[in-house]
């Protein structure tokens, strides 16, 4: 399945929140250097979809807080 997010990186509390739209927002905590924050939005959502980090795979939006992910389900 493929799903469209809005990262917030620095945010004071973490948390996968859905908006009125159903668009998926993550806050990490992480600051967006170095590819830190993405590797924390895939924490996120592998425990948001009970999944395994290596079945989030990052498609799209590598330097942009709209990115787009896939979940692979088993």
């Amino acid at each position: 399945m493929k799903i469209s997010i809005i990262v917030h990186p620095n945010a004071k509390k973490p948390r996968v929140e859905k908006d009125l739209l159903d668009t998926l927002h993550v806050y990490v905590s992480e600051p967006p250097l170095e590819g830190k924050a993405n590797k924390a939005v895939i924490e996120s959502l592998s425990a948001y979809f009970h999944t395994k980090r290596g079945n989030v795979i990052l498609l799209s939006g590598e330097k942009s807080k709209n990115k787009l992910f896939e979940i692979i389900e088993k």
